[in-house]
């Protein structure tokens, strides 16, 4: 199945813990900046931008993780995303990371948009909408065309 947005990311030191292997937490923060870098060059929508003067948050409610095996330093991970689910306010995603030797972690993400001044749930801005609804065509037509 083809991924919505796909990039490899390197295993740094920063990564890692004592034994040379990822650390656990880190994991969620390659998480959070492989969604931030899919707004921003996947979806052509400047993650800045929406947290900063369009007061847009993308907050994570829920958060399914599923650790495969480990990662040490110096490996290169897949780093792949499928949208799994658009809503009028909500957002799930399928991500994993994948070594050469298959998965390492798998998460199912569930993001939700929210005015930055109430702290509630808001309908996802058109333009992000569109970016969104584009991104799910595009995934699709290349399911269909592997099939």
């Amino acid at each position: 199945m083809t991924a919505a947005f796909e990039r490899e990311v390197l295993i740094r030191f920063g990564h890692c813990d004592p034994a040379g292997i990822v650390f656990f937490p880190r994991y969620f923060e390659m998480l959070n900046a492989f969604v931030e870098d899919w707004f921003n060059e996947g979806l052509g929508v400047p993650y800045a931008e929406l947290l900063g003067p369009r007061r847009v948050g993308l907050p994570t409610v829920q958060l399914q993780t599923n650790f495969e095996r480990i990662s040490r330093h110096g490996e290169r991970l897949a780093q792949r995303l499928w949208i799994e689910r658009v809503g009028r306010s909500s957002l799930s995603l399928r991500v994993s990371f994948d070594g050469a030797d298959g998965p390492r972690v798998s998460f199912g993400q569930v993001l939700v948009c929210t005015s930055l001044e109430t702290h509630q749930s808001q309908p996802f801005p058109e333009d992000v909408r569109a970016a969104l609804v584009r991104a799910v065509q595009q995934q699709q037509s290349h399911q269909s065309s592997e099939q």
